[in-house]
């Protein structure tokens, strides 16, 4: 290992421990020259993972991109950089474990909304409106109902709390449906 102060190429390990969950190897030396200290980083190398973008391109998986998506979607919202870290850790451990070394921009979509669901509504809709891109409102909406139908489920009644549905004629006529967070502020008439 060549030192980064005098370029000499010969350097002794003097502590090795590991490091990120057993992911990484991370050595202290000494160059035998100079005498001064620094440190290296040992990693398993991996076959490159490639992702096919909706145009056919192709490029090498970049971790970065994926966590601006998600820290974009999460702005503003309480979700922490050690959770968004750990969502994007279990998004791009489930890439490496596939058996195909190319991957779809969809799939890696699929992937985040997948973990952004079980951490924040808000922030899922968010990447899911970017991600989808939704032709207009209708499909957006779409989109919203499942998504509140599948939170309903999931969370407890005060989590899900955030629809409110308004009968204002007993034959279901007139249904309103109420975004009440910040991000929405928009009314739709169900069964008109």
């Amino acid at each position: 290992m060549k030192c980064p102060y005098c370029s000499f190429e010969e350097s002794k390990v003097i502590d090795s421990r590991s490091a990120d969950d057993g992911e990484r190897i991370r050595r202290r030396r000494e160059c035998l020259k100079c005498g001064k200290r620094f440190t290296t980083h040992e990693v398993i190398e991996t076959v490159p993972i490639i992702v096919v973008k909706r145009d056919k391109s192709r490029e090498v998986f970049d971790r970065n991109k994926l966590t601006a998506g998600i820290l974009r979607a999460c702005e503003k919202r309480p979700v922490s950089l050690t959770q968004i870290e750990e969502m994007v850790d279990r998004i791009e451990a489930k890439i490496q474990s596939m058996l195909d070394r190319e991957i779809t921009t969809r799939q890696i979509g699929e992937l985040a909304m997948e973990e952004l669901k079980t951490v924040d509504e808000v922030s899922y809709v968010r990447f899911a409106s970017v991600y989808r891109q939704f032709k207009d409102i209708n499909t957006f909406l779409e989109e919203l109902r499942e998504t509140v139908i599948l939170f309903k489920e999931q969370r407890p009644p005060d989590r899900a709390a955030f629809l409110v549905v308004e009968m204002k004629n007993k034959n279901r006529s007139e249904a309103t449906l109420n975004f009440p967070f910040s991000i929405f502020n928009y009314q739709e008439n169900f069964f008109a």
